[in-house]
């Protein structure tokens, strides 16, 4: 790679890419240059802020540690092609996985409780107890959850559908073929009218919290998906959490060869006769390389970066049009960090408790009335002195609610009517703060009901909010996750990466990769940079290549008891 201002990217010698630049220092972008660097490529990442994971991350508050990311990691544990992707980029090697035998606690308004084990049938034991009179549907989701369980190892991962030849896609849909009804029923209800068959009040609104937040545009197969992962110790929290986990594929990408640039924000994708060439950075410095992957936020990269060039009709709808679309983007969380000065033995891994209005409203910008509330030490005990706690409390939230609270008058307006939200600047202001001090009392006030004391027990606070997203990793509206699945965006996206593999029409050297170039959350985004990179060896005549990291001994596994749920 070069860096020399203004000086044209040329290839190599020999006529093969060599080099490659990745924007984003991300999961996506970190598992991109992992691969490059085992195809033999030479690749470096630069990345805007001064540590490595993007959304994927923590912070320091005293001498507590605010986890903000990982609450279950697809993948932690073996037998599934998902488990070898992480093994692949050293991110579980010599750490401790630990699973719960509860996936999450729903508790109603009335003080009743929802617990969703991991166990179909200690579960369906558990829900036949709350409610008799739902045996039938009862029992037919837990049945459909034992048979997804069954066929959860087949799931691909490892190859883009795009690369298989037909005998590997053939051999795919064969092994789907005993699933195809449950893969039928469970794609065309979504759980929200799935939850409709429950007479129980609680059942009917729990289902729909299972997998912490309300989905509105998920059908069953997503539940099905998650859970059954938890069932077999498949899904679980890493020891370190997020940002242990970034740096364990960070140092896997430097003992492969890779280099990663910090506190490097890049403002251009250079572009000449129709080819990326490389990048100009906000201080003005310009590298070049044979090929250019961005792995950052997806809006940013095809408006900004690249100038609203080589869109092509698709991808023009998609980032123009369907992207403000309500439903269309994963939404933003509000989060409450408490760090504690004692323990909370009685404080749950993870429970959602749905919220009276009066509460609910006083959360700004709250979507769902509930609130996710973690005892995050259970899940990282590492992170927090002995004999302390810490609590992470959620929920869903959108940008635009707190924008209108930082903005003036001017720019409420243009917000109003619809302007380029991604184009608008982030601002503080004292109706922002206010309402963050707003989102701790509440926080606050509801938990030292449920566990006396909490309140007296902050030693410290920290709240976050989606424009704090937006600040530190330019995400379109301070979303985590990216496209929807299920939905017309996530659709189309998958449509777009099969017809154009994960590039742009008429744009060569060019890949998109990391969490806008998939659906779904952090496994995703690492199997997207495998995945690109079978699509840039291809395209290069190679074999594509990979390897599970050897240098440190695999990962042990613990299953954590929640404890029996109240008797009712």
């Amino acid at each position: 790679m070069t860096s020399r201002s203004g000086a044209r990217g040329a290839r190599s010698p020999r006529g093969r890419r060599e080099t490659m630049i990745i924007v984003g220092g991300g999961l996506g972008g970190l598992s991109t240059g992992c691969y490059a660097q085992m195809n033999g490529y030479r690749s470096r990442v630069f990345e805007m802020h001064e540590i490595p994971g993007g959304c994927c991350t923590g912070w320091d508050r005293g001498a507590f540690t605010f986890d903000s990311c990982v609450s279950w990691l697809l993948g932690n544990g073996p037998g599934t092609e998902m488990h070898q992707i992480w093994l692949e980029l050293g991110a579980l090697q010599g750490k401790e996985m630990r699973h719960f035998d509860v996936f999450n606690i729903v508790r109603g308004r009335d003080g009743r409780s929802v617990y969703f084990y991991c166990d179909p049938d200690r579960l369906q034991a558990h829900l036949l107890s709350l409610s008799p009179a739902d045996a039938r549907p009862i029992r037919a989701f837990c049945s459909g959850l034992r048979k997804f369980g069954t066929c959860l190892p087949r799931y691909p991962f490892l190859k883009p559908v795009a690369l298989m030849s037909p005998w590997e896609r053939w051999r795919m849909l064969a092994g789907f073929v005993p699933y195809a009804n449950l893969f039928r029923t469970s794609m065309s209800v979504l759980m929200s009218e799935y939850s409709t068959r429950f007479r129980d009040p609680l059942l009917r609104e729990a289902f729909n919290y299972i997998l912490y937040e309300r989905h509105p545009g998920f059908p069953v197969l997503p539940f099905y998906f998650q859970m059954a992962a938890q069932t077999l110790r498949s899904a679980g929290v890493p020891e370190g959490g997020s940002l242990g986990l970034a740096h364990s594929i960070a140092g896997r990408y430097a003992r492969l060869g890779g280099d990663i640039t910090y506190n490097a924000k890049v403002e251009e994708i250079l572009v000449e006769d129709d080819r990326a060439v490389g990048v100009r950075l906000s201080d003005g410095r310009r590298f070049h390389a044979d090929v250019v992957v961005s792995a950052c936020d997806g809006p940013t990269t095809l408006l900004k970066l690249l100038g609203g060039r080589y869109l092509g009709d698709g991808y023009r709808r998609l980032y123009t049009h369907t992207v403000k679309e309500p439903g269309m983007v994963f939404p933003g969380y509000v989060i409450q960090f408490l760090g504690l000065r004692r323990a909370f033995p009685e404080g749950e891994p993870t429970t959602t408790h749905l919220l009276d209005e009066a509460t609910a409203a006083r959360l700004p910008g709250i979507r769902h009335p509930s609130l996710n509330v973690q005892f995050r030490s259970r899940h990282y005990p590492e992170m927090s002195p002995p004999g302390t706690s810490v609590v992470y409390a959620t929920y869903f939230s959108d940008a635009l609610p707190w924008r209108e609270l930082s903005e003036g008058p001017e720019q409420r307006s243009r917000l109003r009517r619809g302007g380029e939200l991604h184009t608008l600047p982030v601002r503080h202001g004292r109706a922002y703060s206010a309402a963050k001090r707003r989102v701790r009392d509440t926080v606050v006030a509801f938990l030292d009901e449920r566990y006396p004391g909490l309140k007296d027990a902050i030693a410290v606070r920290d709240t976050s909010t989606p424009l704090t997203q937006i600040r530190y990793t330019g995400n379109h509206e301070g979303t985590v996750l990216g496209w929807q699945p299920f939905v017309e965006s996530g659709e189309t996206m998958e449509e777009l990466v099969k017809k154009h593999g994960p590039g742009l029409p008429g744009l060569k050297d060019f890949y998109l990769s990391g969490m806008w170039a998939t659906t779904g959350g952090l496994i995703r985004a690492a199997a997207a940079g495998r995945q690109v990179m079978q699509f840039i060896c291809r395209d290069d005549g190679l074999e594509f290549t990979a390897s599970v990291d050897e240098s440190a001994p695999p990962p042990t596994h613990v299953t954590v008891p929640v404890g029996p749920h109240p008797v009712p």
